[in-house]
């Protein structure tokens, strides 16, 4: 339901109490909030469920509203294909921490703007975050991932419906999505050569801005370096590096911010979150010790020095 207020639309959300919320009432995307009346509309017209989860103070929630949710051309393909809502993280973090674990266990990180598909039954089957309106850094448009999500519902749902299980089953066991237990030495090998297809060896990291502490890898690559995988130990310190050097890193008082807006860790947002993901961080701290065992005392020492240089600021530790 969207009506014209003094010539601007108005959807679902102008009602709502959040502010974050409210700031998309004018959108033309016909959004819900986050309740029974949108998955009823999405059971009843078989559509899938797209669900945006941002809060106010975050950059990219508003880039990606100006960009795609203001666009008319868009927000008609949404209306006529998807069933969208749009939650305040802050006001449902109980939403938020669900398909956040949907979105790291597909991807091994997540962030905001979190975008998430779902089934009618509120099944997630495919997840990310931020996307721009053009294809970008290897990322595709907005517009090419609603395509995509849109033809393979109307021609391979019996596949998409598969992954939604799969995934579900997964987050039901509270646990990441693990490794086969047949993967050998050569699979090991090519999961690792697709890590430094995406490594960006001149900052650390992977992939483009914006860009995200990859906990969830950094913790498989440590593992990986207690096998003396040497490819694995290099990203692991240029990445940890990148950051403690990086304005990403608040180095007066400690701490992270959410993420970097460039690719060189160096563009940070204001809002300093020190405890990210800090049941991650918790499991890569118990790993540390377990992946030094096999390197020499000269690469332990350096690993350990960069590595909790890096973990003391995120914790807040550091003055």
């Amino acid at each position: 339901m969207r009506v014209e207020d003094e010539g601007h639309h108005r959807n679902r959300l102008a009602g709502e109490a959040s502010p974050y919320l409210r700031q998309h009432a004018s959108n033309p995307v016909d959004w819900y909030p986050w309740g029974e009346e949108a998955f009823d509309k999405a059971r009843r017209e078989d559509k899938p469920v797209l669900l945006s989860v941002g809060y106010a103070t975050c950059h990219w929630c508003h880039v990606m509203e100006r960009e795609s949710f203001s666009d008319e051309a868009l927000a008609a393909f949404m209306n006529e294909h998807f069933v969208s809502v749009k939650v305040d993280r802050e006001e449902r973090p109980d939403v938020d921490e669900l398909y956040m674990q949907a979105t790291i266990a597909m991807h091994g990180q997540g962030g905001w703007p979190m975008t998430v598909f779902l089934t009618p039954d509120r099944k997630p089957f495919f997840a990310g975050t931020y996307f721009p309106p053009a294809p970008r850094g290897g990322m595709p448009s907005f517009r090419q991932v609603l395509e995509h999500i849109a033809a393979g519902w109307a021609r391979d749902r019996a596949l998409l419906l598969e992954g939604a299980e799969q995934l579900t089953s997964v987050l039901r066991r509270g646990a990441e999505l693990p490794l086969p237990a047949s993967v050998g030495p050569e699979g090991i090998a090519a999961l690792v050569a697709e890590l430094e297809h995406a490594f960006d060896a001149t900052h650390g990291g992977f992939g483009t801005a914006p860009k995200f502490p990859p906990h969830a890898v950094l913790r498989l690559l440590l593992r990986l370096s207690a096998n003396g995988d040497e490819r694995a130990r290099r990203m692991a310190l240029a990445t940890l590096d990148g950051m403690a050097r990086g304005g990403i890193r608040d180095h007066l008082a400690g701490g992270f911010s959410r993420y970097s807006t460039d690719e060189a860790w160096l563009g940070k947002l204001r809002n300093l979150m020190k405890l990210v993901q800090r049941h991650v961080m918790d499991e890569e701290l118990t790993v540390f010790p377990k992946a030094k065992k096999s390197l020499t005392r000269g690469q332990s020492e350096e690993l350990e020095g960069r590595y909790l240089r890096a973990k003391e600021a995120e914790l807040g530790l550091q003055t």
